[in-house]
Protein backbone atom coordinates (compact mmCIF):
# COMPACT_ATOMS: atom_id res chain seq x y z
CA UNK A 1 0.00 0.00 0.00
CA UNK A 2 3.01 2.32 0.76
CA UNK A 3 4.03 4.34 -2.49
CA UNK A 4 7.38 4.90 -3.20
CA UNK A 5 9.18 8.16 -4.33
CA UNK A 6 9.21 7.22 -8.31
CA UNK A 7 5.32 6.18 -7.78
CA UNK A 8 4.29 9.39 -6.63
CA UNK A 9 6.06 11.39 -9.54
CA UNK A 10 3.90 9.15 -11.49
CA UNK A 11 1.16 9.95 -9.34
CA UNK A 12 1.81 13.78 -9.27
CA UNK A 13 2.58 14.03 -13.46
CA UNK A 14 -0.98 12.38 -14.33
CA UNK A 15 -2.24 14.84 -11.62
CA UNK A 16 -1.02 17.65 -13.46
CA UNK A 17 -2.34 16.46 -16.75
CA UNK A 18 -5.99 16.17 -15.09
CA UNK A 19 -5.44 19.79 -13.78
CA UNK A 20 -4.69 20.86 -17.17
CA UNK A 21 -0.51 21.73 -17.13
CA UNK A 22 0.17 18.63 -18.61
CA UNK A 23 3.58 19.22 -17.22
CA UNK A 24 6.15 17.21 -15.46
CA UNK A 25 8.09 20.31 -14.28
CA UNK A 26 5.25 21.56 -12.40
CA UNK A 27 3.93 18.00 -11.01
CA UNK A 28 7.47 17.75 -9.64
CA UNK A 29 7.13 20.92 -7.32
CA UNK A 30 3.97 19.85 -5.89
CA UNK A 31 5.60 19.01 -2.06
CA UNK A 32 4.86 15.78 -0.79
CA UNK A 33 1.39 15.48 1.72
CA UNK A 34 2.44 16.47 5.28
CA UNK A 35 2.81 13.69 7.76
CA UNK A 36 0.04 15.15 9.78
CA UNK A 37 -2.31 14.66 7.39
CA UNK A 38 -5.61 13.58 9.79
CA UNK A 39 -7.66 10.80 9.23
CA UNK A 40 -10.88 10.94 11.06
CA UNK A 41 -15.23 9.69 10.75
CA UNK A 42 -18.05 10.45 9.72
CA UNK A 43 -20.11 9.24 12.69
CA UNK A 44 -23.10 8.53 9.84
CA UNK A 45 -21.05 5.10 9.37
CA UNK A 46 -21.72 4.13 12.95
CA UNK A 47 -25.29 4.86 12.50
CA UNK A 48 -26.79 2.19 13.72
CA UNK A 49 -25.14 2.21 17.38
CA UNK A 50 -24.80 4.21 20.52
CA UNK A 51 -22.80 7.03 20.76
CA UNK A 52 -21.06 4.69 24.00
CA UNK A 53 -20.34 2.02 21.00
CA UNK A 54 -19.13 4.83 18.65
CA UNK A 55 -16.75 6.20 21.37
CA UNK A 56 -15.66 2.29 21.40
CA UNK A 57 -14.91 2.04 18.12
CA UNK A 58 -12.82 5.02 17.86
CA UNK A 59 -10.64 3.59 19.87
CA UNK A 60 -10.48 0.56 17.93
CA UNK A 61 -10.08 2.42 14.55
CA UNK A 62 -7.22 4.17 16.02
CA UNK A 63 -8.10 7.58 15.34
CA UNK A 64 -9.32 10.41 17.92
CA UNK A 65 -11.22 12.87 14.89
CA UNK A 66 -15.01 12.68 15.04
CA UNK A 67 -17.74 14.21 12.88
CA UNK A 68 -20.85 13.67 14.75
CA UNK A 69 -24.12 13.20 12.82
CA UNK A 70 -27.17 13.59 14.95
CA UNK A 71 -27.96 10.04 15.40
CA UNK A 72 -25.35 10.08 18.04
CA UNK A 73 -25.95 14.17 19.46
CA UNK A 74 -29.99 14.48 18.37
CA UNK A 75 -30.42 18.19 17.69
CA UNK A 76 -33.23 18.35 19.93
CA UNK A 77 -31.09 17.51 22.90
CA UNK A 78 -31.18 19.94 26.13
CA UNK A 79 -28.22 21.89 27.23
CA UNK A 80 -27.63 19.48 29.97
CA UNK A 81 -27.59 16.34 27.20
CA UNK A 82 -25.16 18.32 24.92
CA UNK A 83 -22.91 19.06 28.07
CA UNK A 84 -23.04 15.20 28.78
CA UNK A 85 -22.29 14.51 25.44
CA UNK A 86 -19.76 17.09 24.78
CA UNK A 87 -17.82 15.70 28.15
CA UNK A 88 -18.54 11.92 27.22
CA UNK A 89 -16.15 12.86 23.78
CA UNK A 90 -13.53 14.67 25.40
CA UNK A 91 -12.86 11.93 28.72
CA UNK A 92 -12.52 8.84 25.15
CA UNK A 93 -10.18 11.82 23.94
CA UNK A 94 -12.02 12.33 20.71
CA UNK A 95 -11.54 15.50 18.93
CA UNK A 96 -14.53 16.93 17.52
CA UNK A 97 -13.94 18.63 13.99
CA UNK A 98 -17.53 19.19 13.60
CA UNK A 99 -21.48 18.06 13.05
CA UNK A 100 -23.20 17.17 10.46
CA UNK A 101 -24.97 16.36 7.80
CA UNK A 102 -27.29 19.34 9.06
CA UNK A 103 -30.14 20.12 6.81
CA UNK A 104 -30.90 24.30 6.74
CA UNK A 105 -33.75 23.78 4.22
CA UNK A 106 -36.36 25.77 6.38
CA UNK A 107 -36.19 29.81 5.69
CA UNK A 108 -36.07 30.58 9.27
CA UNK A 109 -33.84 32.31 10.94
CA UNK A 110 -34.85 30.82 14.82
CA UNK A 111 -34.24 27.29 13.26
CA UNK A 112 -30.87 28.36 11.73
CA UNK A 113 -30.11 29.89 15.17
CA UNK A 114 -31.03 27.04 16.83
CA UNK A 115 -28.56 24.94 15.00
CA UNK A 116 -25.66 27.50 15.67
CA UNK A 117 -26.72 27.07 19.22
CA UNK A 118 -26.31 23.40 19.25
CA UNK A 119 -23.23 23.34 17.40
CA UNK A 120 -21.64 26.34 20.17
CA UNK A 121 -22.52 23.99 23.00
CA UNK A 122 -21.06 20.85 21.72
CA UNK A 123 -17.94 22.84 20.69
CA UNK A 124 -18.37 21.67 17.36
CA UNK A 125 -15.68 24.41 15.23
CA UNK A 126 -17.83 23.47 12.17
CA UNK A 127 -21.33 22.20 10.67
CA UNK A 128 -21.58 20.33 7.42
CA UNK A 129 -24.62 21.20 6.14
CA UNK A 130 -26.89 21.02 3.56
CA UNK A 131 -28.55 24.63 2.78
CA UNK A 132 -30.82 25.68 -0.28
CA UNK A 133 -29.63 28.23 -2.72
CA UNK A 134 -31.95 30.42 -0.38
CA UNK A 135 -30.99 29.67 3.09
CA UNK A 136 -27.22 29.46 2.37
CA UNK A 137 -26.21 33.01 2.09
CA UNK A 138 -28.52 33.47 5.05
CA UNK A 139 -26.01 31.57 7.11
CA UNK A 140 -23.57 33.61 6.47
CA UNK A 141 -24.70 36.28 9.48
CA UNK A 142 -24.30 32.96 11.87
CA UNK A 143 -20.67 32.15 10.96
CA UNK A 144 -19.97 35.40 11.71
CA UNK A 145 -21.72 35.86 14.93
CA UNK A 146 -21.11 32.23 16.29
CA UNK A 147 -17.31 32.14 14.97
CA UNK A 148 -18.03 28.78 13.47
CA UNK A 149 -17.58 27.43 10.17
CA UNK A 150 -19.61 25.82 7.72
CA UNK A 151 -19.03 23.10 4.99
CA UNK A 152 -21.56 22.58 2.36
CA UNK A 153 -21.91 18.93 1.38
CA UNK A 154 -22.58 18.23 -2.15
CA UNK A 155 -24.92 15.13 -2.51
CA UNK A 156 -24.46 13.85 -6.00
CA UNK A 157 -26.96 13.84 -9.09
CA UNK A 158 -30.21 13.48 -6.93
CA UNK A 159 -29.26 16.81 -4.75
CA UNK A 160 -31.43 19.73 -6.59
CA UNK A 161 -29.74 22.29 -4.64
CA UNK A 162 -25.56 21.24 -4.51
CA UNK A 163 -24.63 18.13 -6.70
CA UNK A 164 -21.42 19.36 -7.19
CA UNK A 165 -18.42 21.35 -5.47
CA UNK A 166 -19.12 23.50 -8.46
CA UNK A 167 -22.30 24.47 -7.49
CA UNK A 168 -21.40 25.32 -4.02
CA UNK A 169 -18.31 27.31 -4.75
CA UNK A 170 -20.57 29.93 -6.98
CA UNK A 171 -22.37 30.81 -4.25
CA UNK A 172 -19.57 30.95 -1.10
CA UNK A 173 -17.03 32.22 -3.03
CA UNK A 174 -17.99 35.64 -2.21
CA UNK A 175 -18.96 34.47 1.60
CA UNK A 176 -17.06 35.07 4.37
CA UNK A 177 -13.40 32.49 4.48
CA UNK A 178 -15.18 30.61 7.17
CA UNK A 179 -18.01 29.73 4.83
CA UNK A 180 -17.19 26.59 2.19
CA UNK A 181 -17.25 23.21 1.20
CA UNK A 182 -17.22 19.43 2.45
CA UNK A 183 -16.56 17.76 -0.91
CA UNK A 184 -18.02 13.96 -0.53
CA UNK A 185 -15.69 12.61 -3.17
CA UNK A 186 -18.29 9.64 -4.07
CA UNK A 187 -21.01 11.84 -4.72
CA UNK A 188 -18.72 14.24 -7.06
CA UNK A 189 -17.66 11.77 -8.95
CA UNK A 190 -20.73 10.10 -9.91
CA UNK A 191 -21.60 13.91 -11.82
CA UNK A 192 -19.07 13.33 -13.89
CA UNK A 193 -16.90 16.23 -11.86
CA UNK A 194 -12.90 15.23 -11.97
CA UNK A 195 -12.41 15.49 -7.79
CA UNK A 196 -9.14 16.51 -7.93
CA UNK A 197 -9.81 19.34 -10.01
CA UNK A 198 -12.44 20.65 -8.01
CA UNK A 199 -10.35 20.28 -5.04
CA UNK A 200 -7.65 22.23 -6.77
CA UNK A 201 -10.92 24.76 -7.64
CA UNK A 202 -12.09 25.26 -3.75
CA UNK A 203 -8.34 26.12 -2.45
CA UNK A 204 -9.12 27.28 0.75
CA UNK A 205 -12.69 26.98 1.01
CA UNK A 206 -12.16 23.39 0.94
CA UNK A 207 -13.04 22.93 4.64
CA UNK A 208 -14.05 19.77 5.14
CA UNK A 209 -13.85 16.38 3.08
CA UNK A 210 -16.12 12.71 3.17
CA UNK A 211 -14.73 9.85 1.69
CA UNK A 212 -15.59 6.50 0.19
CA UNK A 213 -14.85 4.61 -2.66
CA UNK A 214 -16.61 3.12 -5.80
CA UNK A 215 -16.14 -0.01 -7.87
CA UNK A 216 -17.72 2.19 -10.38
CA UNK A 217 -17.07 5.47 -10.39
CA UNK A 218 -20.84 6.33 -11.80
CA UNK A 219 -23.06 4.58 -9.27
CA UNK A 220 -23.81 4.97 -6.25
CA UNK A 221 -24.88 1.41 -4.81
CA UNK A 222 -21.28 0.65 -5.84
CA UNK A 223 -19.16 1.67 -2.67
CA UNK A 224 -16.62 -0.92 -1.84
CA UNK A 225 -13.71 -0.25 1.11
CA UNK A 226 -11.44 2.48 0.37
CA UNK A 227 -8.46 0.80 -2.13
CA UNK A 228 -10.90 -0.94 -3.28
CA UNK A 229 -12.45 0.84 -5.50
CA UNK A 230 -11.76 2.94 -8.81
CA UNK A 231 -11.53 6.94 -7.19
CA UNK A 232 -8.13 8.44 -7.40
CA UNK A 233 -6.73 8.70 -3.94
CA UNK A 234 -2.80 9.10 -4.66
CA UNK A 235 -4.12 11.63 -6.23
CA UNK A 236 -6.36 13.42 -3.59
CA UNK A 237 -3.70 13.02 -1.00
CA UNK A 238 -1.01 14.92 -3.76
CA UNK A 239 -3.70 17.89 -3.95
CA UNK A 240 -4.52 17.82 -0.32
CA UNK A 241 -0.47 18.58 0.28
CA UNK A 242 -0.68 20.86 -2.39
CA UNK A 243 -3.15 22.88 -0.72
CA UNK A 244 -1.86 22.65 2.95
CA UNK A 245 -5.32 21.10 3.88
CA UNK A 246 -5.72 21.39 7.47
CA UNK A 247 -8.66 19.55 8.36
CA UNK A 248 -9.70 16.12 8.50
CA UNK A 249 -10.35 13.31 5.59
CA UNK A 250 -13.34 11.52 7.73
CA UNK A 251 -14.17 8.25 5.95
CA UNK A 252 -18.30 8.08 5.49
CA UNK A 253 -18.30 4.29 5.07
CA UNK A 254 -22.26 4.09 4.41
CA UNK A 255 -22.43 0.26 3.53
CA UNK A 256 -22.72 -3.18 5.75
CA UNK A 257 -24.60 -0.63 8.09
CA UNK A 258 -24.95 -3.18 10.72
CA UNK A 259 -21.30 -4.36 10.77
CA UNK A 260 -18.71 -1.23 9.61
CA UNK A 261 -16.17 -2.01 10.99
CA UNK A 262 -14.27 -4.50 8.93
CA UNK A 263 -14.16 -2.17 6.00
CA UNK A 264 -13.76 0.74 7.55
CA UNK A 265 -10.32 -0.73 9.21
CA UNK A 266 -9.69 -1.55 6.05
CA UNK A 267 -9.98 1.82 4.30
CA UNK A 268 -8.33 3.37 7.46
CA UNK A 269 -5.64 0.99 6.38
CA UNK A 270 -5.23 1.52 2.87
CA UNK A 271 -4.97 5.49 3.43
CA UNK A 272 -2.66 5.22 6.17
CA UNK A 273 -0.71 2.53 3.79
CA UNK A 274 -0.58 5.63 1.29
CA UNK A 275 0.31 8.31 3.29
CA UNK A 276 3.32 6.13 5.04
CA UNK A 277 4.69 5.69 1.74
CA UNK A 278 4.96 9.66 1.60
CA UNK A 279 6.66 9.34 4.82
CA UNK A 280 8.80 7.29 4.16
CA UNK A 281 10.33 9.20 1.36
CA UNK A 282 9.99 12.34 3.53
CA UNK A 283 12.23 10.97 6.10
CA UNK A 284 15.08 9.62 3.66
CA UNK A 285 15.09 13.39 2.48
Amino acid sequence: MALSRRQWMGVASTAAVALGSGSLAVAQDIPLPPADIKLGIASYSLRKFTRAQVISMMKTLGTPYLNVKDFHLPLNSSPAEIEAARKEFSDAGIILVGCGNVAFDKDDEADIRSKFEYAKRAGFPLIVCAPTEVTLPKLEKFVKEYNIKIAVHNHGPEDKHFPTPESVLNIVRTMDPRCGLCIDIGHTSRTGTNIVKAMADAGPRLLDMHVKDLADSMVKTSQVAVGDGKLPFSQIFLELARLRYQASVNLEYEIEESNPMPGMQKSLAYMRGVLAGLNADRSQG
